[in-house]
């Protein structure tokens, strides 16, 4: 360990970077890969929404095990940087001209496993960069965020645009596997920047961190890896199976909860009830999430008319891909605000509990669907939405994803104790990964025939799918403003054995 001091700072801005580029790839890799199946692979929408909604599944389900293996086996640091090179791997395979669906399948399973690897243990950092300091840690998880979406709107909008230049000039389809090459090259470009930024978090990690580097147990987790991806092709190539293994994994991740909050010390308990109310409340706000790189994405290809005008003036004309850089790019714009707010009001204790941010996120999300299902109000005589309807829309639901998913790290790290810290990011993560799965099904009630390509025909069908959602953000808003005073209660008693230790 290095006995010189290091801002927190600065070992912030390590970890805040190699998220950034490694989120630049899975993004990039997301806005395209349900175009991927059913334009260039040639699913139907059925087949599409339902084999991404499993790898987005396993993709966060995954993180559980990778937890466990940064907290016990190779160190949060070392595990973190394991799983952005596998991650890089199976990018670079994706970009490999292959029009089988089998090697999707594997290059999905090698994503799969570095995801697992890499996103608890960056998480992780993070929290133990900020231990004890609850109001900095809410703080700086939305800072976080933003490095997600910082790296997500440009590789949203540079990889679609890729795909259709290099198809368009070369008169060929390489131009998809030429847009998943640059996912791969930005994750390389955040492990080289990693490189060089390294000495800022020598001191900050788990307890195998500190030990000398062991290349057998390297050697052994790799093999468990390569095993697991396996499982993961299979289980995509096999829909009853990814169901089956969805549900063991929310009855898993149920079991983990129970048996901790069981076995728990009573000063923790009331602390990780509070993380499981609101663990179970971001799975459903992720069913919301799962409709941008589905259902909301065909809507942008079929019903969207794609040309962006401010009072009869033409700005700019967008790819249907591009249209999910409208997410992170609302984040952006949004992040600093919220983080401000927090602090501000933090300081002056003042600050709304987590739960009630869930609440009010909740509203936000209604709001965004209910814009979206007013589309066909915007909508041209050839059926094609107004490409403001998607902005607005995705503004609202976007301001309720900093205020579930963008705290739902911070609340892990918040009530969770810290010697159990990874292995929680990783059961968070398992919820996502259900809701996931969940989303990829809601998606399927829009789903249109492949013999349908009329827009004036596809449009009421996602219209009414958008429509309910948005009724359902307004249950979802309910119940959780219903559990308040319960989240209340949990936090005071939380608060209390935090301060007697």
């Amino acid at each position: 360990m290095s006995s010189t001091p290091v801002s927190q700072t600065k070992s912030f801005s390590t970890v805040f970077l190699i998220e950034l580029w490694e989120r630049f790839g899975y993004y990039g890799m997301q806005a395209l890969i349900v175009y991927y199946m059913v334009q260039r692979l040639g699913f139907g929408d059925v087949d599409a929404n339902l084999i991404w909604g499993a790898a987005s599944a396993l993709i966060y389900v995954a993180p559980a095990i990778g937890g466990w293996v940064g907290d016990r086996v190779l160190g949060t640091r070392r595990t973190m940087l394991t799983g952005a090179v596998i991650l890089s791997i199976g990018y670079a395979l994706l970009t490999m001209p292959s029009e089988s669906a089998t090697f999707l399948y594997f290059a999905l399973g090698v994503i799969v496993v570095g995801n697992g690897l890499f996103k608890p243990n960056a998480g992780n950092l993070v929290r133990k960069i900020y231990d004890g300091d609850d109001s900095r840690i809410d703080s700086a998880f939305t800072i976080y965020y933003m490095a997600v979406n910082i790296g997500s709107t440009f590789s949203m909008l540079l990889t679609p645009w890729i795909k259709d230049y290099v198809n368009d000039m070369y008169h060929s389809q390489f131009g998809w596997h030429a847009a998943f090459g640059m996912c791969c090259a930005g994750l390389v470009v955040g492990l080289v920047n990693y490189f060089f930024m390294r000495a800022s978090m020598r001191h900050i990690g788990s307890e195998p961190d500190a030990r000398p580097f062991n290349p057998v147990t390297l050697l052994k987790v790799l093999a468990v890896g390569a095993v697991c991806v396996v499982i993961a092709a299979y289980i995509l190539q096999h829909q009853a199976v990814a169901r089956a293994f969805v549900w063991a994994a929310g009855a898993a991740m149920l079991a983990i909860f129970g048996y901790l909050i069981a076995n728990s010390r009573k000063d923790e308990r009331a602390g990780l009830i509070a993380a499981l109310v609101l663990t179970i409340q971001t799975i459903f706000f992720f069913i919301f999430y799962q409709q941008m790189p589905t259902s909301l994405a065909l809507f942008a290809l079929r019903n969207t008319n794609w040309d962006w005008s401010l009072f009869g003036v033409h700005l700019y004309t967008w790819l249907p891909g591009q249209y999910q850089a409208l997410n992170p790019i609302w984040i952006m714009i949004l992040s600093p605000i919220l983080a401000w707010a927090y602090t501000h009001f933090g300081k002056r204790g003042k600050d709304f509990s987590i739960a009630a941010k869930f609440a009010l996120g909740f509203a936000m999300v209604a709001a965004g669907y209910f814009v979206y299902g007013m589309a066909g109000l915007y909508a041209d005589a050839a059926g094609k939405a107004s490409t403001w309807v998607l902005i607005w829309g995705f503004g609202l639901y976007s301001l309720g994803e900093l205020l579930v998913s963008g705290l739902g790290l911070a609340m892990i790290a918040r009530y969770v104790p810290a010697r159990m810290g990874g292995f929680m990011m990783g059961a968070y993560y398992v919820g996502v990964g259900i809701s996931q799965y969940l989303g990829g099904i809601v998606a399927n009630y829009a789903a249109v025939p492949q013999d349908v390509t009329d827009p004036l025909q596809t449009l009421p069908i996602y219209t009414h799918l958008f429509t309910n959602l948005g009724y359902a953000g307004i249950v979802c808003t309910v119940i959780a403003i219903a559990v308040l005073p319960l989240m209340n209660k949990l936090s005071v008693q939380h608060h209390g054995a935090a301060a007697a230790k």
